[in-house]
């Protein structure tokens, strides 16, 4: 992973965290391919949301129902111009109140400086074995 490359995902998760989709969007590739498992544990759908424009409606689907919601990555990894973050996910539902914490995993693929991919896991091994795939 480049430093820059690195970097890119590290700003583009506290621009998550911090709910600033402006610059969320800036690291992210005009034709991002972005793979949530969080709407389907929230009893959606799996879906694919590409775009800056599907990931406005990724985080208005999320912010509908979450009050809280925060990635903590405590390793990154790399594989050419991928990422490989294993950590945590905290939600706090909106009308519950519940809070809900669970191992998470996410591949980001890179170019240019940009997330042109996402996948997300909360089983952080589904991930890395994406990174045994692809060394």
């Amino acid at each position: 992973m480049s430093p820059a490359n690195g970097e890119a995902f590290k700003r583009a998760i506290e621009a998550y965290n911090r709910r600033n989709v402006e610059a969320l969007l800036r690291e992210l590739d005009t034709e991002i391919e972005w793979r949530p498992v969080l709407p389907v544990v929230l009893g959606g759908d799996a879906t694919v949301y590409r775009g800056h424009e599907g990931v406005r409606q990724l985080l208005r689907d999320l912010d509908e129902v979450l009050a809280e919601r925060h990635l903590d990555f405590s390793e990154i990894r790399e594989a050419g111009d991928q990422v490989v973050a294993i950590g945590s996910l905290r939600i706090r539902g909106k009308s519950s109140g519940a809070l809900s914490e669970s191992p998470f995993g996410c591949v980001a693929e890179l170019k240019n400086g940009k997330l042109t991919r996402i996948q997300t896991y909360l089983d952080p091994s589904d991930a890395l074995e994406h990174l045994g795939r692809v060394s």
